[in-house]
């Protein structure tokens, strides 16, 4: 019996997680948008993924130079 009350402790607990790092994943700005440009270059270097980076410079560094280019 404790043993049970332990299990659906343990999946209460997971759910409210996962809904809770959904919430906070889905305020998060669309990659390339003027919005989430504006939020890497605001956050410390060292604090970027290479995938950040990547995405940061595919569609913030080089696609303002292709505007300039226009």
């Amino acid at each position: 019996m404790k043993n049970k009350k332990n299990m659906n402790r343990l999946s209460i607990a997971a759910c409210t997680l996962g809904a809770c790092l959904l919430m906070i994943s889905g305020c998060s700005a669309e990659i390339g948008s003027e919005q989430w440009c504006a939020e890497l270059k605001e956050k410390p270097k060292g604090d970027l993924t290479a995938n950040e980076l990547s995405d940061f410079a595919r569609h913030c560094i080089f696609k303002s130079e292709e505007k300039n280019m226009q």
